[in-house]
């Protein structure tokens, strides 16, 4: 499958990624940033958390109808999919990073001289850190699997509908083909992911970088 259909999997593979990137990236955006302001402050969370805990529960997928009602284009769809998918659980851990932050540290820094900013540049976010990436990871395997079922659902190119394509004519070693790509893809990003976290949290085994 490789030698003889590789042109139509790297078409493929370029609009999966460039869907991924996309609403992955938008997803954890938002997600990260309302998580702070959820966490740090009191009226933002009391009228923010509700509206999380109760569309947070809810699979990604059951908004398909909805998305494909709202936006214009299934592409759109799709990007707000993948977004929701990976933005929800980046914005709860997030919050609860930020809200479990010991209020020692802001009294120091406070005692210290450091304004609201500061207290939320360098000493809430650092903190909660740990728990933004607990929710980064559990984001990246949402978004795969909520990415795969909405290029099933209209899209023209991109490994989900290969898989769709594929399987309505039984052609299984491309479907398996389109698989093994799915994981290595996957897998590779949650090895970057760990780098990353590796390398920010680095404190956390005792060196402090300033």
């Amino acid at each position: 499958v490789y030698i003889v259909d590789w042109q139509r999997l790297l078409i493929c593979i370029a609009y999966t990624a460039r869907l991924w990137s996309i609403g992955f990236g938008s997803g954890i955006v938002v997600g990260f940033v309302g998580g702070v302001a959820l966490g740090w402050s009191k009226t933002f969370s009391y009228w923010g958390m509700p509206i999380l805990k109760l569309i947070g529960p809810v699979p990604a997928s059951a908004w398909i109808p909805a998305t494909f009602f709202l936006f214009p284009t299934t592409f759109q769809a799709s990007i707000f999919l993948v977004a929701l998918a990976s933005g929800i659980p980046v914005a709860i851990l997030t919050a609860s990073g930020v809200n479990s932050v010991n209020r020692a540290y802001y009294d120091v820094a406070r005692t210290l001289g450091a304004y609201s900013r500061f207290l939320v540049l360098r000493v809430a976010i650092p903190a909660a850190l740990p728990n933004v990436f607990v929710g980064l990871f559990m984001g990246l395997y949402y978004s795969f699997a909520v990415l795969v079922v909405a290029e099933m659902l209209g899209a023209k190119y991109g490994l989900g509908w290969y898989l769709q394509f594929q399987t309505a004519y039984s052609a299984y070693a491309n479907v398996y083909a389109a698989l093994i790509i799915m994981a290595l893809i996957c897998s590779g990003l949650v090895k970057l992911l760990f780098v990353a976290r590796d390398r920010l949290l680095s404190w956390q085994r005792g060196v402090v970088q300033w």
